[in-house]
């Protein structure tokens, strides 16, 4: 624009310009350089001011814009500064939060190398109710993933709820459905009408695989190449409205994985094409150690949406090496009861 005015004679026809200089560095640019490219236009403009033969009132008028316009950009930039400091901070407390809520999984939980992935849809500040857990209790180990229905700190608080319910009845019910019954209560007492928790419950004791679902995608049996969806026996609604549960019972053999995850996984897609999970399963998870397998997961994933995801993911992946030397039969947790009696 000064080459331009310069090329146009004494006369500054096109000081005026200069006024939207500051705003644009203010898009960008914190606001001590927006005060300084402000004031360089100011007296780049009161410079062709001052050549002009005889100084117009317009020129003056449009000097005093070009002024007027860099205090503005400077606010500007500092609100949009500000903001900027806000997200990050509240990036950082999210992360907290959801650190807090999901405590690291593995490498090892009892007879099970296990390992626990975390996929956010979103760089904001934005945290949703995604949760895992994976313990060794008297009954095998146990673990449960889940999805709390909605986002933000209200569904981590749900989810917070859940994990601290399960982590004490997974150690005192026997029967998994009395788990679910429990953690049912709790949602209930905590939730309004419309909302609820889908969840997955898993139990390996002595290499039987127990599996009960509450409106859950059902996890994914990895065996000998294979992909194998363990559907329940029949649909049960999540928690927070009475779900009666049935248990799937499987008999696991030395190597087998499975792959437990939240629908965000089943909803990720490409122009309107879903991600193949069952179809690519083997060929990104059957490999290395479980950890690997989620690492390889998630990079094909995030190729796949071209890094933009729809909704959080939580991933927890699970190989059986075998059982313990001398570990008695086994007995599904349903049937513990029955056993003993």
């Amino acid at each position: 624009m000064s080459a331009v005015e310069a090329a146009d004679g004494l006369l500054a026809h096109y000081v005026a310009l200069l006024a939207a200089v500051p705003f644009l560095a203010a898009a960008v640019a914190s606001w001590p350089v927006v005060l300084g490219v402000g004031v360089a236009a100011t007296l780049t403009g009161a410079g062709f001011a001052l050549i002009e033969p005889e100084m117009s009132l317009v020129t003056s008028v449009n000097v005093v814009a070009i002024a007027l316009a860099t205090g503005l950009a400077v606010a500007v930039a500092s609100v949009r500064q500000r903001q900027a400091e806000r997200i990050v901070e509240l990036t950082k407390l999210a992360s907290v939060a959801q650190q807090a809520v999901l405590r690291p999984l593995g490498p090892q939980v009892g007879t099970l190398s296990v390992a626990g992935r975390y996929i956010s849809s979103t760089a904001r500040a934005e945290i949703g109710g995604d949760l895992y857990e994976a313990i060794d209790t008297p009954y095998g180990v146990r673990m449960i993933i889940g999805d709390v229905r909605g986002k933000g700190l209200d569904a981590v608080r749900l989810a917070s709820i859940v994990l601290g319910s399960y982590r004490h009845v997974a150690y005192e019910r026997a029967d998994l459905r009395a788990v679910v019954a429990d953690l049912d209560r709790a949602v209930a007492r905590n939730v309004g009408d419309e909302d609820f928790v889908t969840a997955a419950l898993v139990e390996e004791r002595g290499g039987t695989l127990t599996i009960v679902n509450c409106g859950h995608p059902p996890p994914l049996l990895l065996r000998r190449g294979a992909v194998i969806p363990l559907e329940p026996p029949a649909p049960a609604p999540p928690l927070g409205f009475m779900p009666v549960v049935r248990p799937r019972v499987e008999r696991l053999e030395p190597g087998d994985r499975l792959l437990l995850f939240t629908d965000g996984l089943g909803e990720a897609r490409r122009d309107g094409e879903f991600f193949p999970t069952a179809d690519r399963a083997w060929r990104l998870l059957g490999h290395g150690t479980v950890a690997d397998g989620l690492a390889s997961l998630e990079t094909a994933l995030i190729e796949w949406v071209h890094g933009r995801l729809d909704d959080d993911i939580a991933l927890v992946l699970m190989e059986y090496v075998g059982a313990r030397t001398g570990t008695a039969a086994a007995v599904p947790s349903w049937e513990v009861g029955a056993a003993e009696s």
